[in-house]
C-alpha cells in the first residue's frame, strides 16, 4: 500500500513540476524521507507527514474495502501512456 501511495506522490509532484526538495520543505520533512515515501521502502513515518506531503500536493487519502475492484480512475490509468 505504502508503495502506491508513494508512487501516486510522485507522478502528481512531477506532473506540477515539483522538485522533492521544494515538496518536502512544504511538508516539513526531509527530502530523503519523501524519496523513501515515493520509494516505498521507508521504514516509520507518521501519517501527518504523509497527509501534509499529500495536501500540498493536492491529493487525498481514501480507503476502500479490501479485494473491491478498481475504481474506473485506477483503470484509466493503467492505461495511460
Amino acid at each position: 500500500m505504502l508503495f502506491t501511495i508513494g508512487r501516486s506522490i510522485r507522478e502528481a509532484r512531477k506532473r506540477q513540476n515539483v522538485t522533492q526538495s521544494e515538496a518536502a520543505k512544504a511538508a516539513g520533512i526531509g527530502r530523503s524521507s519523501l524519496s523513501q515515501i515515493e520509494n516505498g521502502v521507508i521504514q516509520d513515518i507518521g501519517i501527518r507527514k504523509v497527509i501534509r506531503v499529500l495536501d500540498f500536493l493536492g491529493l487525498e487519502l481514501t480507503t476502500r474495502p479490501r479485494g473491491a475492484p478498481p475504481t474506473l480512475e485506477e483503470l484509466r490509468k493503467e492505461v495511460e501512456p
